[in-house]
């Protein structure tokens, strides 16, 4: 399957039309021939899907496979919205309901029927995209609208996926939460990280926030020393007044575009570390599973802060202390 191709199919939950499929190059004996031989499925008269895709169906394909039929057949002022919307824009939704469709008209009567959430507002606002004949609102309003609706942690979730991503500003993530005049949204936008690369970590930052833990720091000088885990992907929080590295797993990893580096550019020099800077004497493993319990993810934390204070005399931060 070509890129093109293979990129408006994930977009509609791993399915495509016979018209999607011309207008990518592919001509009717070729279409028929991948057909014949097992490489294309037929879903439904006129709509197939390749054959690898159909190995794992998950709810998050199956949720962007009613969001598309539903846009196809509401009329032309029926927009996906909320976290429907932002399953086109090919944000994570991590801890989203996914049971119903949520769409937004001018018209028609409010509530849930046959599984889709209709939204009434009229008219029906900014923040509205058209691609590929499918209408959505904005990514920006997409994050909005789940941060007034959706529990918090995966409304910041779904916003620092979408920092992360490049698809919306701070700027743009607050113009929206304004204009919804959800006082919920414009938290959730207030609590978004620019920094978070995956799930596990923005879930970890936001514990860790809410908790009045300090911003951490960019990742300090290797330590050679440091226990090795036996999981081997790892990714950690730097707390410097603490001499503390907190380590977790990187569970799900955002989105984001990969641009290849100009040949004829010198790649940039890589800093080298400051002697001065201060080496972490301590480090604290939070597990994926672990970020179910927050309290015991901050007790952790602040036992590992203890253990370091004690092995260096550096003070420990006061977690009683104002945020600022």
């Amino acid at each position: 399957m070509n890129p093109q191709l293979s990129v408006m199919a994930s977009i509609r939950g791993g399915v495509f039309t016979r018209a999607d499929a011309r207008a990518c190059g592919y001509p009717d004996p070729y279409i028929d021939s991948l057909l014949d031989t097992g490489g294309w499925r037929r879903i439904r008269p006129g709509t197939y899907a390749e054959r690898r895709s159909l190995i794992l169906i998950t709810d998050e394909v199956l949720h962007l496979r009613k969001v598309t039929r539903v846009l196809r057949s509401g009329g032309s002022n029926v927009y996906a919205s909320h976290q429907s919307a932002a399953a086109l824009h090919a944000l994570p939704l991590w801890g989203l309901d996914l049971s119903r469709v949520h769409v937004t008209a001018p018209t028609g009567r409010p509530g849930c029927v046959g599984g889709v959430h209709r939204h009434i507002r009229d008219p029906v606002g900014p923040g509205i995209q058209l691609w590929n004949k499918l209408r959505m609102v904005s990514p920006a309003r997409a994050v909005a609208e789940v941060a007034a609706t959706a529990p918090t942690t995966p409304a910041v979730v779904l916003a620092d996926a979408a920092l992360y991503a490049g698809l919306v500003t701070r700027r743009s993530l607050k113009r929206a939460a304004h204009d919804h005049g959800n006082e919920r949204a414009v938290e959730v936008v207030a609590q978004a990280c620019t920094d978070s690369g995956s799930v596990a970590e923005s879930r970890l930052r936001y514990i860790l926030a809410e908790a009045g833990f300090p911003p951490p720091s960019p990742a300090p000088v290797p330590d050679l020393n440091a226990p090795a885990h036996d999981q081997p992907d790892t990714t950690s929080l730097w707390f410097p007044e603490e001499r503390t590295v907190v380590e977790f797993e990187p569970r799900f990893p955002f989105w984001c575009d990969e641009f290849e580096p100009d040949e004829d550019e010198p790649p940039a020099p890589v800093p080298l570390p400051d002697p001065a800077a201060p080496l972490p004497v301590e480090h604290c493993w939070i597990p994926w599973a672990d970020l179910n319990d927050p309290p015991a993810v901050i007790d952790r934390v602040r036992t590992t802060f203890t253990r370091a204070s004690r092995r260096t005399g550096v003070r420990q931060f006061d977690l009683a202390r104002a945020r600022i």
